[in-house]
């Protein structure tokens, strides 16, 4: 009877590994953010550090370990069997939500997750009993689960949500009035007193979070019980004295040793209290196996009140999952997705967005400009150009070649972030509140990103569209996590045979979910967008725009070409699949448009001529890409309403032409591609001989219709595609005479 049993436990501690790859690549946020936007200390320094908190935070999650066993269900209410169905149902829908989230790039929380999955499976699996009880109505669902707890989280959420966004603008906002954008001309003792209150906030941080977790913490806590004020007393005076010495006389930065400490706790705090949500379960397993194999009752039996009772966790399994998560900290490309979203939304400066605007960040923002409006009538306007000189941002010292080099905003931002994120994690633990880390990190950044006024006229809409969307993604959690865990403990309840399915399912998701992030991230090395932040001489601007002609000819010819096919054999699903292609061709072309004003910056003062031709190129590259749109949709919208197929005679000139220009735009592609510019005569001899096989289509086309020809719609897709084919002719040979005049007059002038 219990080999079903060991088989599962060998499933889960696979499903723990990959539960801590998956849960240390999504959390990674909430410790590295405020540390590599920053900027102020090294890569490579970071994760050296985070990787310290993270290995001394999980030795230290020991007292986490409760919430698997008791913290969501009555254990004494459910038999060895259920609690085991429970468990691997948790697992495996944890793996598979947080997978999806972190392939999307979308931080989202693992304590909500898997709260809302040990409440699902937990539900279901106790309907399950009480209908098959006469004796119980659905009533008694609340002597199984644990409901108060359940609300308890779910109010937590809701408050951390709006008490980190809060607390994080109104500290910011005041630490940029005394601070400003100028730190390093502050007096000394502002520094001083900023880094011993800092230090002081993150250190008791660290001992509320860290040290109660150990095991060692019982034979000093009468020296900590009790005597909060006094130790923050004596630690803010001690922090104070030391930051001013460092600042004084070692002319060190307080700042960066500030954002190092602040990544080490937040490290730390993440292992320890998030360890529970990946290995937490899969220990709670083992424990309830071991206390029913040797207790010789039947599974269905064998009541698991025992859960209940405190178990001390094995250190050696603490430490195992520490390493695992170290690794994956140094390893998973998908981390660095998640990191990335965390760090564009509360950038400093304009640049690319990743979020879309919709009608509700349009309503956000539009309603704080009329608050705004309404507070600037009540200040007096002395007082507001004083606070507004406070934001005003120095201009940046670096090189334009170095541009890229900067910070996604500054230290005194990230401090702050760091700061408030440790202070509220510190005030819930010891108040045992319920609290997501990844909430509490995230909107805080939201917050001082807000205040620090990072939210401009130019961005807000999308960042707030942004942050609309990682909250809605947040709470989404909650419901998937919930039905889902409940769906497969339902699953599991009806026959074992489904456990096996479903961890090869698991497996297969996770490889698709995988190769796609894969594909995604080269795809967007590849990708014809460019932001517009390095130096660009003119040599710069005509390699980079032969690059972008080269791959936008090479491109349309394949999307062109595919598109004569499916028509001619009137193939709606690939007209749909290439209509995606050119969709995602027109969105790349608008993105290099919308960034031409970063590109105008970045010239050199002896470049700056190149601005006319680089907005020129964009412009006929729009103009070829929206010809192959409109060729794309006019055709995919012909067959979807079951019009009837073009006649032989049509194909036939169709693929004439697709056939003379493919031989065009691939030597075009080829020209850009080998940047022989010297010699572009031969293509305009070329596009002369298309544009006459397109006039004698058309004259051809004439001729049937005042024949044969009784299909009115056929008529008008034919006309669409020759004349759309003209207008990317011109656009293309217009672009080749641009590029060719602007070469040669460059060459001459070197």
């Amino acid at each position: 009877m219990g080999d079903p049993y060991i088989l599962m436990l060998v499933a889960l501690a696979v499903l723990a590994i990959v539960d801590l790859v998956v849960g240390v690549s999504n959390d990674a946020v909430n410790f590295l953010n405020s540390a590599i936007g920053s900027k102020a200390i090294s890569v490579k320094n970071i994760m050296i550090i985070a990787s310290i908190g993270v290995f001394f935070g999980a030795i230290s999650s020991s007292g986490m370990m409760e919430v698997a066993r008791k913290g969501i269900f009555n254990p004494s209410m459910f038999v060895f069997q259920d609690v085991m169905f429970i468990f691997m149902a948790v697992m495996i829908t944890d793996i598979l939500l947080l997978d999806i989230f972190n392939s999307l790039g979308m931080p989202t929380s693992t304590t909500v997750s898997i709260v809302f999955e040990l409440l699902g499976s937990a539900v279901v699996i106790a309907f399950i009993k009480i209908s098959k009880n006469d004796a119980e109505s659905i009533s008694a669902i609340w002597n199984y689960i644990n409901y108060e707890t359940a609300n308890e989280i779910i109010l937590g959420i809701l408050l951390s949500v709006v008490i980190a966004f809060t607390v994080g603008a109104i500290v910011q906002y005041f630490s940029r009035l005394i601070f400003s954008f100028n730190f390093n001309k502050r007096p000394a003792y502002i520094s001083s007193l900023f880094g011993g209150f800092a230090i002081t906030a993150i250190t008791y941080f660290i001992i509320i979070k860290g040290i109660k977790g150990t095991e060692f913490y019982d034979s000093i806590a009468h020296l900590m019980e009790g005597k909060t004020f006094t130790i923050i007393t004596i630690s803010f005076l001690i922090w104070t004295i030391l930051s001013h010495i460092i600042t004084k006389y070692f002319k060190l930065n307080i700042l960066v040793i500030i954002i190092g400490i602040g990544t080490f706790s937040l490290a730390m705090a993440f292992a320890g209290n998030d360890l529970v949500n990946f290995i937490g379960v899969p220990i709670a397993a083992l424990n309830s196996y071991e206390v029913w194999s040797i207790s010789g009752v039947d599974a269905n039996l064998f009541s698991m009140g025992s859960l209940a009772s405190k178990v001390k966790s094995n250190i050696w399994l603490l430490l195992i999952a520490g390493l695992v998560m170290v690794i994956t900290l140094w390893t998973s490309s998908k981390a660095k997705s998640v990191i990335e979203t965390g760090i564009n939304l509360s950038r400093q400066g304009e640049g690319h967005e990743k979020f879309q605007p919709n009608n509700l960040s349009r309503i956000v923002v539009r309603s704080a400009m009329f608050v705004n409006i309404g507070i600037n009538y009540l200040i007096p306007l002395k007082t507001q150009v004083f606070i507004n000189s406070k934001f005003e941002k120095p201009t940046a010292k670096l090189p334009k070649e170095k541009t890229s080099e900067m910070p996604a905003f500054d230290m005194v931002r990230a401090s702050i972030n760091l700061i408030m994120a440790s202070v509220l994690i510190s005030i819930a633990t010891s108040m045992k509140l319920p609290l997501s880390t990844t909430y509490v990190t995230f909107m805080v950044a939201m917050g001082t990103s807000l205040a620090d006024r990072a939210w401009g006229r130019e961005s807000a809409v999308y960042r707030v569209a942004g942050v609309l969307n990682v909250i809605g993604g947040w709470f989404l959690t909650a419901l998937v996590a919930f039905v889902s865990a409940g769906i497969v403990a339902y699953l599991i309840n009806l026959h074992m045979v489904f456990i096996p399915i479903l961890l090869v399912l698991v497996a297969l998701l996770i490889t698709k979910n995988s190769i796609v992030h894969r594909r995604k991230a080269l795809e967007i090395k590849k990708k014809i967008f460019i932001e517009r932040t390095e130096l660009i001489t003119i040599n710069g601007v005509i390699e980079e725009s032969a690059d972008h002609i080269s791959g936008v000819a090479s491109r349309i010819d394949k999307l062109y070409t595919n598109v004569v096919n499916d028509l001619a054999n009137h193939d709606l699903n690939k007209l749909r699949k290439t209509d995606k292609h050119v969709e995602k061709l027109n969105d790349e072309i608008d993105n290099l448009k919308d960034n031409v004003f970063y590109f105008i910056k970045s010239l050199d003062e002896t470049s700056v001529q190149a601005s006319k031709f680089y907005i020129m190129v964009l412009g006929y590259l729009q103009d070829s890409a929206q010809s192959i749109s409109y060729i794309s949709r006019a055709s995919y919208k012909h067959v979807n309403n079951n019009h009837k197929n073009l006649k032989k005679p049509q194909i036939k000139d169709l693929k004439e032409i697709n056939n003379e220009l493919t031989d065009i735009l691939s030597n075009v592609s080829d020209v850009f591609k080998t940047r022989s510019f010297d010699d572009l005569d031969f293509l305009l001899i070329k596009k002369r001989a298309l544009l006459r096989n397109l006039s004698s289509s058309i004259e051809k086309q004439v001729s049937r219709i005042r024949t044969d020809e009784t299909s009115p719609k056929n008529t008008t897709l034919y006309f669409s595609v020759l004349l759309e084919t003209k207008d990317l002719m011109k656009a293309l040979m217009n672009l080749l005479e641009t590029y060719e005049e602007f070469y040669l007059s460059t060459k001459q002038k070197l």
